[in-house]
């Protein structure tokens, strides 16, 4: 007779599982890759960086690595210069680990948003204003 009914054509509800784009699981999924590879390389350069995101194009042609680290703004040349030496070290991680038919080819760049909120951050703890109104309280 007919299809069964109930079920609908086209994808099957198991294609839906996930409720964010592929671009923003990939990228989660390749920042998860290079955090944890970034602990396994022996460079003390390396020791306190935080992979913050990582923005994944949807061809998978290129990753912007943000990263922010303890030393600020003072190790970003150290920092830079050790994830570059280290680039096709993450690189055959990810295609090791994803499993996809390309991998991105990786740009690192220090996470200034972080970088700006811990600015504003400094600026409204030493605002004399602010200061005075919370002693009065």
């Amino acid at each position: 007779m007919g299809r069964p009914q109930g079920r609908s054509r086209g994808r099957s509800s198991n294609s839906r599982k996930h409720s964010y784009p592929r671009a923003a699981r990939i990228s989660e999924t390749v920042r998860e890759v290079v955090a944890e590879e970034l602990v396994r390389i022996d460079d003390d350069r390396l020791a306190f960086v935080t992979v913050t995101s990582i923005d994944v194009d949807s061809e998978m042609n290129r990753g912007i690595v943000f990263y922010d680290s303890l030393q600020g703004e003072e190790g970003d040349k150290q920092i830079l210069e050790a994830l570059n030496e280290n680039r096709k070290r993450l690189q055959s991680a990810i295609a090791t680990q994803i499993h996809a038919r390309r991998t991105p080819i990786l740009e690192f760049r220090p996470d200034d948003g972080i970088r700006a909120a811990a600015r504003i951050d400094e600026v409204l703890r030493n605002d004399p204003m602010r200061t005075r109104n919370l002693d009065s309280e």
